[in-house]
């Protein structure tokens, strides 16, 4: 029986790339070759990722990985767009905050679905150029741009909102990370006791929270750094146009 092929659509949905030729006759695209390098960074970190263990993956030989991507930068480009064409914006939402809030924790989910994908969805942005980004990376921060400006955001103060929002989610879910990947191991106890041994005088308000701290809830502390920032967005959307200055 013939073996099913992956079929890969290339970033603006026009169709599927061109196949390159392998011994075994099957066909490999850019979409498999990037689910491929998503799989090694969700079980092995981005650390685990090189293009010989991605071609050894694929059972192809590195050469033929390189008609589809250039380099490993555009492997890593790649599975954050792959990540990130998960995250759906409704643009026709009449309630621009609550949209906002259903984003944030979709980013969210997403997030701890892929924890080893998060470092690349916050670093990439500031490695590669905007615009030599994939499209689909992009496609987010169009959605809520047009969600910002449909609700009466000028269109500056749309991705002014946009780069509060991503910042604030971006900060959230590495610090909600760092216990499940960087420090498993510590558990409410663990950290409770370690609390409890700073000195009352030097941390008192550590030791005070120690109960808060323990007893940490990642979707309740997003929804309420959210109670913040679309509190503050929602005051400057009411607020008027300023004047110019007199001269």
């Amino acid at each position: 029986m013939e073996e099913p092929t992956v079929p890969d659509m290339t970033a603006d949905g026009a169709g599927p790339s061109v196949t390159a030729g392998a011994s075994d006759g099957r066909q490999i695209s850019r979409g498999l070759i990037l689910q491929t390098a998503l799989d090694i960074v969700d079980r092995d970190g981005v650390d685990g990722l090189s293009m010989r263990r991605l071609s050894d993956a694929v059972n192809r030989d590195t050469t033929v990985l390189y008609r589809h991507l250039p380099n490993k930068a555009a492997v890593l480009d790649g599975v954050a767009e792959l990540v990130l064409s998960q995250l759906t914006v409704d643009t026709t939402d009449a309630d621009w905050a609550a949209q906002l809030r259903t984003v944030a924790h979709a980013f969210r989910r997403l997030a701890l679905a892929h924890p080893n994908v998060v470092p690349l969805l916050v670093t990439r942005p500031l490695a590669t150029p905007l615009g030599q980004r994939p499209p689909g990376t992009l496609r987010p921060l169009e959605d809520v741009l047009t969600l910002l400006v449909a609700a009466g955001f000028p269109g500056e103060d749309a991705l002014h909102i946009y780069r509060v929002l991503f910042a604030y989610l971006h900060g959230h879910v590495v610090n909600e990370l760092q216990e499940i990947v960087e420090r498993p191991e510590e558990t409410d106890h663990v950290l409770r006791l370690g609390l409890h041994r700073l000195s009352i005088t030097e941390f008192p308000h550590l030791r005070a929270l120690a109960a808060a701290l323990a007893s940490y809830d990642g979707a309740a502390e997003l929804d309420r750094g959210l109670d913040l920032v679309l509190a503050g967005l929602a005051e400057t959307l009411t607020q008027p146009a300023r004047t110019p200055p007199t001269t």
